[in-house]
């Protein structure tokens, strides 16, 4: 079932406790699971303000990421050092931010962040909030980085400089109060792909694998083809006519599907990866293949944290205000991490 027709951005201001009140008899189901209420407001208003298969010119596409996330995140918590820098990359300097709660450099745990977006939206700021809270809450310190975006940018570009950027942690982050020897990965959606190939790509340059990583609603399989893609054609925030349209827009070939560094469910061999938190959403096409990349972990020997949030919708960790169970994963997540990195 739908939700109310008429949904304007007010609404997704609304408590819970309203939005339950709201949305009686309106709650959207599927098999045994059924949608936050918070996120079928949100879900369904993204959905209302969207014309299916218009997509604006880049710089406003870029720009609505950025609006939305403004407008139903919470704000970035203070720290004590928030900066940005550049960190040497294959094509030039790549725009990177670290986050500290620390105002000395103390040789702290550090996160590499790696923002989701599709490959093609999302930046800094679309992912500031998130950083800094993970910051903060896990007492680590996080580099986010700018990697280069598609379609100016194809695959693989994005994993290149991640790479990079991963690398330069691991020698240079020293310089900026990092305890090289405890670095970790973490990243959402494509974020969450990009962080799973660094692991991949650490391993196989004989390099030491992240710490951990944290993978957030991670797109690992491009041939879309699981249940979760079937079931949710229509799913809010990325229905499958969007998902492939990033494909499309990252990709130079349908041939690129099937490179591991697109699709790291597909590695030959997951041996040796560093500990996981998979986090997915129940209303999210890409959840069963998230599931499925914890489950070779595992059978590889992997120590995973699988957590599915059943009645979430794809981005709520970026949307907070507007979502509370996004806060609540992300202080899991930051649990997991400090846990992990000592």
């Amino acid at each position: 079932m739908s939700t109310h027709p008429a949904l304007d951005l007010s609404h997704t201001a609304m408590s819970e406790d309203e939005a339950l009140r709201f949305l009686d008899g309106h709650r959207i189901r599927m098999g045994s699971r059924t949608m936050d209420p918070k996120a079928q407001i949100v879900g369904e208003f993204v959905k209302s303000i969207r014309v299916p298969g218009y997509y604006p010119p880049l710089p406003e596409l870029r720009q609505q990421l950025r609006a939305m996330v403004n407008l139903m995140d919470e704000p970035a918590p203070e720290l004590a050092r928030v900066e940005d820098i550049r960190i040497p990359g294959p094509a030039g300097e790549i725009p990177a931010r670290f986050y500290s709660s620390t105002a000395a450099k103390t040789r702290e745990p550090a996160v590499a962040y790696f923002h989701g977006g599709g490959w093609v939206q999302g930046d800094l700021e679309t992912h500031n909030g998130l950083c800094a809270r993970l910051a903060k809450h896990a007492r680590v310190l996080v580099v986010a980085v700018d990697y280069r975006l598609a379609p100016e940018n194809k695959f693989p570009a994005a994993v290149e400089d991640c790479f990079a950027a991963y690398r330069w942690l691991r020698e240079k982050g020293r310089d900026l109060g990092a305890d090289t020897a405890r670095i970790a990965v973490a990243g959402d959606s494509a974020g969450g792909n990009l962080s799973a190939v660094v692991s991949q790509l650490a391993a196989s340059a004989g390099m030491p694998v992240p710490t951990c990583q944290a993978l957030i609603y991670p797109a690992v399989d491009a041939s879309l083809e699981t249940d979760s893609h079937r079931e949710l054609v229509d799913g809010h925030v990325i229905p499958r006519e969007r998902i492939i349209w990033y494909m499309q827009q990252y990709l130079r070939s349908d041939a690129d599907r099937a490179d591991s560094r697109c699709s790291p469910l597909r590695a030959a061999s997951l041996t040796g990866q560093p500990p996981a938190m998979i986090v997915t959403a129940g209303f999210d096409p890409l959840r069963d293949e998230g599931r499925a990349y914890g489950e070779r972990l595992r059978e590889a020997g992997v120590d995973v944290v699988y957590r599915e949030y059943p009645g979430q919708i794809h981005a709520f960790v970026s949307l907070t205000k507007a979502i509370p169970q996004g806060m609540a994963c992300t202080l899991e997540i930051a649990d997991f991490l400090r846990r992990r990195l000592g």
